[in-house]
């Protein structure tokens, strides 16, 4: 088990792996940067009641009752003729299947988002690790940043015999070497950089967000969003991060966009540069040139203090004054372009 704990941090960066960060332009004085300047306000003195509200303040935060996640193996079936299916799995984890072509966005499928710290956080549904024994293959898994609720120990354990491929973010890698993935299978981007993998072209793009699995390697590894672009297709997942100008120079580079999935949940006034409002990540979504949204990044953990069906609440009341269509699948449920929102499948859990 303490092996195991030593392992989750992943890899310090060294010497070498510094040299080779140093010829982005995001890196500055030891560190990747955002575009604009982002800054958590977190004073000292805040630090311990925020822990205690975090850890011992459960109501409204929790559903009242798990889920079981089930139903979604049909999504798999390549007989689509080129479209795009997906399965949303909570958080940020999605399963594409591009008429036959694997694809997993930042697979943590854990129980728990703070497997390091003192107190667990733990997943709303039940278990769904299961789900990796279940993928017969994936042909890509692309990792947004380094944070535990989105770059899993357990998850890639258990992935790496059955992956061809990692697209990950600069400086992502050397955990994953650090754990055993031969690194002619993993490709590390820089923001705007983009390849080709199969029948998809994939483009890095910037978020508002910062890295790092401990203390001392804070801003070691880049953070963004991809654009995934098919034959017919084109569907950009933002990533983590704040409100800012990128979105519109997302959508003038690599737009329009078929579909956007967009960060929605885990915010506070505390860190607001690192994690938008609901409503700004429908104006983000609208910048870019996104037709249809689906809000991700809520429904599985508890990592700030708003209840937990606040995000979704928000967003679907910005998007509805906007008249922005909203894709909005239940975790687990096959979905598609063209899935229709109806009534929300959280507005009858507690």
């Amino acid at each position: 088990m303490q092996q195991r704990m030593i392992h989750q941090f992943g890899a310090q960066p060294g010497v070498q792996h510094k040299e080779r960060y140093s010829q982005s332009e995001h890196w500055k004085d030891g560190k990747f940067h955002n575009l604009e300047f982002t800054t958590m306000d977190i004073k000292a003195s805040k630090i311990p009641g925020l822990m205690y509200r975090q850890f011992f303040t459960k109501e409204g935060r929790l559903p009242g009752q798990s889920w079981s996640i089930d139903g979604w193996a049909s999504a798999l079936d390549v007989h689509q003729n080129d479209k795009v299916k997906f399965v949303w799995f909570g958080h940020s984890t999605l399963l594409m299947n591009i008429n036959g072509f694997i694809v997993l966005i930042d697979p943590m499928f854990g129980d728990n988002a703070a497997p390091v710290s003192p107190f667990a956080v733990k997943r709303f549904s039940e278990s769904i690790f299961n789900v990796i024994d279940q993928l017969p293959r994936v042909d890509l898994v692309l990792i947004s940043h380094d944070h535990y609720d989105h770059l899993d120990y357990g998850s890639i354990m258990k992935l790496r015999a059955k992956t061809k491929q990692f697209y990950v973010a600069l400086g992502v890698g050397r955990h994953l070497i650090k754990w055993g993935i031969d690194a002619h299978r993993i490709t590390e981007f820089d923001w705007w950089q983009e390849a080709q993998a199969g029948m998809v072209h994939i483009t890095f793009t910037p978020s508002r967000h910062f890295s790092g699995r401990g203390i001392t390697d804070r801003a070691m590894s880049m953070w963004g969003g991809w654009v995934i672009q098919t034959a017919q297709e084109k569907i950009w997942f933002s990533g983590d991060g704040g409100y800012g100008k990128h979105f519109a120079e997302i959508g003038r580079r690599l737009g329009p966009f078929d579909l956007g999935f967009i960060e929605c949940g885990q915010y506070n006034e505390m860190w607001h540069q690192i994690h938008m409002y609901p409503e700004e990540g429908v104006v983000a979504a609208l910048e870019a040139g996104a037709s249809k949204v689906m809000p991700v990044h809520w429904g599985s953990f508890a990592l700030a203090m708003h209840h937990w069906k606040e995000p979704v609440d928000r967003f679907v009341n910005e998007a509805l004054k906007c008249n922005l269509p909203m894709i909005l699948p239940a975790q687990g449920t096959p979905a598609s372009l063209h899935y229709e929102f109806n009534e929300g499948w959280w507005q009858g859990i507690n």
